[in-house]
């Protein structure tokens, strides 16, 4: 699931920890109705983790969910860093990394450690970037697929993983 709308929104928000909304936290909650989990698992930024505690129960903390250190970008909208720069990293995120911040192929490395940790049908809080990278992991798509998917906030992400030496997933739903 991603987390709740943020105050702050249309801005890049990777380690700025913007908390979710009121109205983001219950989203959140009416989204987690009726879902069959064992486990709740979420980022340690506050923006899911306070969407994760709302849910009732204990949820584990777990910051490599994290969404991606956008560096000397973070925090900031887009109409405020050069256009040629951000749209490198747009096309190629691995080869174009903020300045300061994180590659993409550290963030799916990161997200497929946490997805190893999975053992039980968990819901787990996270950020768009931490979904698309499973996504990227699990299912194999390229960066431009992975834009293709529309994770608003409070959106249910379903994978059904087989893991194993190369973990696999299905989409079960999205909603």
């Amino acid at each position: 699931m991603r987390h709740g709308a943020p105050v702050l929104t249309g801005r890049l928000l990777g380690r700025t920890d913007s908390p979710a909304t009121e109205a983001g936290i219950a989203a959140c909650v009416a989204q987690a109705e009726g879902l069959e989990v064992s486990a709740v698992v979420s980022s340690d930024l506050v923006r899911a983790s306070a969407c994760a505690a709302a849910l009732g129960g204990a949820a584990t903390i777990d910051p490599r969910w994290r969404e991606l250190d956008f560096g000397e970008w973070d925090g900031l909208a887009a109409a405020e860093i050069d256009a040629a720069p951000l749209g490198r990293f747009w096309d190629d995120p691995d080869a174009n990394p903020p300045p300061g911040g994180e590659r993409w192929s550290s963030l799916t490395a990161r997200v497929a450690a946490a997805v190893a940790a999975v053992t039980v049908p968990t819901l787990v809080v996270t950020h768009g970037g931490a979904m698309r990278a499973a996504l990227a992991g699990l299912c194999g798509f390229g960066q431009r697929e992975l834009w293709a998917f529309d994770l608003p906030y409070a959106s249910v992400l379903a994978l059904k993983v087989w893991p194993g030496p190369t973990p696999t997933a299905q989409i079960a739903g999205l909603w």
